[in-house]
């Protein structure tokens, strides 16, 4: 049956991806001005096909159990995805530029030797993945490249190597990154929000038939989001995110989406000279027995997830030189600083109106546990007082704004953990006046 293509021209917003058949200032779907771009897409027309038949498959008699997950020999990044990865699973893994994407994925490669990898190379050639293999040690045997970013050659690539249509030699499929692929199907630019719409669902059905494990390697807005259509996070199985400092050398991985798992469950790394190296233990890392008794100084027990994680908190007070005092936060939300130091100031009588305040989460790291509270209001008091808390205490718990000390999920693992490096954690206080009177 003959079959002809014909092209038709939309307006695609490139904030939400509606699209319209006429041009206008504003999207009638987000209310954002200035987002629609003119697409061409080929449709094709053909005459009605008889339907191949469907199977249904009851539900009963499917076997599946989490042996079938794969590890990739990496524990803390298993620990995201809920165990390893399962055939046909999307991943895809965010963060901002040069935060360590393709170096954790190589890492990644490096540690499943036994698995066969098909990179696809959207923005590097394979001499210069070759150059960061070598520097972390890696020969790259089950490691193939190709620089091809149609998605229909793909498709072909990975169905050819295949026996009978469903099994391939290739086990993972890496796209480094989303926003350098295009389908045949559009004519619009590489990287618009169509083209990335139409080359992920594409490689999503790819993923399902062939029970191939695809990571999607995308890139983040100047606002923080993953850049693309919000249609590209509903496709994947699972979201990825990975943050930190690039002033610092540690790496937090989050899981904000996972069908195959919890999304609750954090990775911690590190960079090192030769590729990334796994933090079993970022508590240890975080603080100093001998930062415990020095002023300004206090250990909180925050959770990372469901890992408890002791982090130092540092706040240093000094005498406002101008009639407005300074509050600056790293680390801490500012906002939920100034109300914790108006607390102090009306139930426990602290000036701090008096006082510039800085305070800080050492390493870097970015703490948004409310259970914090406690250890920030102590390490501000420590410093306006000039005198240090007492030796080996860890606190955790939520300030009120009656200053009550309030209780916080897992505080049976908290304290567990902190007794496991040395700290006390088995007195309880109601109040923050009582609190500061009982260690400092």
């Amino acid at each position: 049956m003959k079959t002809t293509k014909t092209a038709k021209t939309l307006y695609v917003c490139q904030s939400c991806s509606a699209s319209f058949l006429s041009w206008a200032g504003q999207c009638a779907n987000c209310g954002e001005w200035n987002t629609l771009v003119e697409t061409t897409q080929l449709k094709s027309t053909e005459g009605r096909v008889a339907a191949a038949p469907i199977d249904v498959i009851n539900l009963a008699k499917i076997k599946a159990s989490s042996s079938e997950r794969k590890s990739c020999g990496l524990v803390e990044f298993d620990r995201v995805l809920g165990g390893g990865f399962v055939p046909g699973q999307v991943v895809l893994l965010a963060g901002e530029p040069g935060i360590g994407k393709s170096t954790l994925v190589t890492q990644v490669c490096k540690n499943m030797p036994s698995s066969n990898i098909l990179y696809v190379c959207g923005e590097e050639n394979p001499t210069q993945i070759k150059l960061r293999a070598d520097r972390m040690g890696y020969k790259g045997d089950n490691f193939f490249a190709i620089q091809e970013t149609e998605v229909e050659a793909l498709e072909q690539l990975i169905y050819s190597n295949s026996e009978n249509g469903q099994e391939t030699k290739f086990d993972f499929l890496i796209i480094d990154s989303i926003q350098t692929l295009h389908t045949q199907g559009l004519l619009s630019a590489t990287g618009s929000i169509a083209q990335i719409r139409e080359s992920s669902q594409k490689l999503a059905r790819l993923a399902k038939a062939a029970s191939i494990s695809v990571i999607l390697i995308g890139h983040v807005t100047k606002d923080g989001e993953i850049a693309g259509p919000k249609v590209l996070e509903h496709i994947v199985d699972t979201i990825l995110y990975m943050e930190g400092d690039t002033g610092h050398m540690y790496r937090v991985l989050r899981t904000t989406k996972n069908r195959f798992g919890a999304i609750s469950e954090v990775g911690m790394f590190e960079m090192v000279e030769d590729g990334v190296r796994e933090v079993t233990n970022p508590s240890e890392l975080f603080i100093t027995k001998e930062g415990s008794d020095k002023i300004g100084s206090c250990i909180a027990v925050a959770m990372e997830g469901f890992r408890p994680i002791l982090y130092e908190v540092q706040a240093l007070t000094t005498k406002t030189v101008f009639g407005y005092p300074k509050r600056t936060a790293s680390g801490f939300n500012v906002n939920r600083l100034q109300v914790l130091l108006a607390v102090l100031e009306k139930r426990c009588n602290l000036p701090c109106y008096q006082y510039d305040v800085y305070v800080n989460i050492a390493g870097g790291f970015k703490v948004s546990d409310s259970a914090s509270d406690l250890a920030v209001c102590l390490a501000v008091t420590s410093s306006v007082l000039n005198k240090p808390l007492k030796r080996d205490v860890a606190l955790f718990g939520e300030v009120g704004l009656l200053g009550e000390i309030r209780k916080v999920p897992h505080a049976a693992k908290r304290a567990k953990e902190a007794k496991r490096l040395g700290y006390k954690t088995d007195e309880t206080c109601t109040s923050v006046p009582e609190c500061i009177k009982k260690f400092l």
